[in-house]
């Protein structure tokens, strides 16, 4: 009788190449399920019969059969393979426990989320969070992101969503436009300034302009330089190119180190749409995704009590 592998030198190869070949019944099924030649399958099997001293099939007439032997331990082989599976699967969920995927505009992510991010890491400390920036809204399960920061009425299909803040709009500019000569009192003293727009977001000039009563004959809401993002707009606005328009909580480290101001008594225009936190609906109650979740809603409910 052959001497029989130990379990360090078993030969997991013709193993496989075995179980797919018994499975299908069929050498050359079990090469394109394994993507090698069948050639290949033929010799794995050949080797694996020589080390164990037995035959595993037999040709008919009818095609490919399993030996007594062949069907005695290819039940044993799949359930071996199976419990592989399995613990290579736990790995695979355990190192991605503490792995956190958030995709979200670049500007909110830059102006909004990252600054409040060290905060959650010092409670969270085994979160790695990893952020992805995309104009369009990701396609959370095709991408493999855990949860997203969208704006809009927070009515997509699929998803769970949760209300973090509702979007508003007040004119924001360099210091020198609040006060001597230059000072900006009235919307109507917009007239002749430069007003400040992001590519994505040609709308909201004239969505602020249409709310003050301003016509647009005497101002046009389309006129002025065009960045490609509200941070860009942002950054011209502290240089003193203009005038933006931008919803405060993205100008806000601008705002409170004085390098902006907010215009026209500060009153924000608040708008129909909001930031929503949105995760798949069978996700929702995941540890990292829900850590996430409730740590955002306290953080905006603390600023919003301190700031009441």
């Amino acid at each position: 009788m052959p001497h029989l592998p130990s379990r360090r030198l078993l030969p997991l190869n013709a193993l496989k190449a075995f179980e797919a070949a018994g499975r299908h019944l069929n050498f050359t099924a079990a090469a394109e399920e394994l993507s090698v030649t069948l050639s290949a399958i033929s010799h794995q099997i050949r080797q694996l019969e020589e080390l164990l001293g037995v035959p595993l099939f037999h040709r008919t007439r009818k095609g490919l059969v399993l030996s007594t032997e062949g069907q005695l331990i290819l039940p044993d082989v799949q359930e071996g393979f199976d419990h592989l599976a399995s613990a290579l699967s736990k790995l695979e969920a355990r190192r991605g426990e503490g792995i956190l995927t958030v995709s979200m505009l670049s500007t909110f992510a830059m102006r909004w989320f990252i600054p409040r991010l060290p905060r959650f890491q010092e409670q969270y400390p085994d979160i790695e969070v990893r952020i992805t920036t995309s104009i369009r809204p990701a396609d959370l399960e095709r991408e493999g992101i855990d949860c997203a920061i969208r704006h809009g009425d927070g009515h997509w299909p699929g998803v769970s969503a949760t209300r973090l803040f509702s979007e508003s709009l007040v004119p924001v500019a360099h210091p020198k436009f609040a006060r001597g000569k230059e000072a900006l009192r009235k919307p109507a003293d917009l007239k002749g300034h430069k007003l400040l727009h992001s590519q994505n977001r040609r709308e909201d000039w004239r969505i602020w302009l249409s709310a003050a009563g301003i016509k647009d004959k005497a101002i046009d809401p389309n006129s002025g330089p065009v960045f490609e993002t509200r941070s860009y707009a942002i950054q011209a606005a502290v240089q003193g190119m203009g005038i933006a328009v931008m919803d405060p909580e993205l100008a806000a480290e601008e705002i409170t180190a004085g390098r902006l101001v907010k215009l026209f008594d500060g009153t924000a225009l608040p708008l129909t749409n909001a930031y929503w936190f949105v995760c798949l609906e069978h996700m929702a109650d995941a540890p990292r995704i829900k850590a996430m979740r409730d740590w955002l809603i306290s953080d905006v409910a603390a600023k919003t009590d301190s700031a009441g």
